[in-house]
């Protein structure tokens, strides 16, 4: 074989070698882009299901009677998890409504008849009691409303950051009963993710918003 056949099969072999890195790291790219769409379709269909409609019709029903509407908490469920039953957030949150091992394990031992956390209907209804709680928490000096927006804010931030939030409001001279008092002042409160608490509540507006 002469001089430049070689040279030209080596510049190929070469050529080849460098290639093949970037064809892998290319399959890998669509094979995560895949994913990725595969997910966001999953996503879409547990956020469109009405599997769970029913219990969360019979809890809002049980703890908030039967002028309340239901679709509230189905528009938390879906801030929360997209109605993912096997959902688990990085800090340990559990379930479609992301109930704490903790806090759901109060609740627990006050109702003992409450299965395990990861069975969606007892999850439901530990986070609508959850919100029962918090709302009559709030019922003694906040209008009704006005209350939803501290009720959803009180179970993603803990009301002991909402009550400061009300403390820093009220400080400023604003009404603390009113939800965008609240939001003005965010910016203020030590020791919050305020961000992430006003987004998750216009995400529940939102998502309420957007269903029959």
């Amino acid at each position: 074989m002469c001089r430049g056949r070689l040279l030209a099969l080596s510049w190929t072999a070469l050529l080849y070698a460098a290639a093949l890195p970037a064809q892998q790291v290319e399959g890998r790219i669509v094979k995560a882009t895949r994913s990725l769409e595969r997910a966001a379709v999953e996503r879409k269909a547990h956020r469109t299901s009405t599997r769970f409609d029913q219990t969360f019709r019979k809890y809002a029903r049980r703890y908030f009677g039967a002028g309340f509407d239901w679709r509230w908490f189905k528009a938390q469920g879906m801030a929360e998890s997209d109605l993912t039953p096997g959902a688990t957030s990085r800090v340990g949150a559990r379930g479609i409504m992301q109930l704490m091992p903790s806090t759901y394990g109060q609740i627990r031992t006050a109702l003992p008849q409450f299965g395990e956390i990861d069975n969606p209907e007892w999850n439901i209804a530990a986070g609508i009691l959850h919100d029962r709680d918090l709302w009559t928490m709030y019922a003694r000096d906040v209008a009704e409303e006005e209350r939803w927006p501290f009720m959803f804010a009180g179970y993603n931030a803990g009301e002991g950051t909402i009550m400061r939030a009300r403390k820093v409001a009220a400080a400023a001279k604003l009404r603390d009963t009113t939800w965008p008092s609240i939001e003005s002042v965010a910016s203020k409160v030590e020791r919050w993710r305020y961000n992430e608490t006003l987004d998750y509540v216009r995400r529940i507006r939102a998502n309420h918003d957007s269903m029959p």
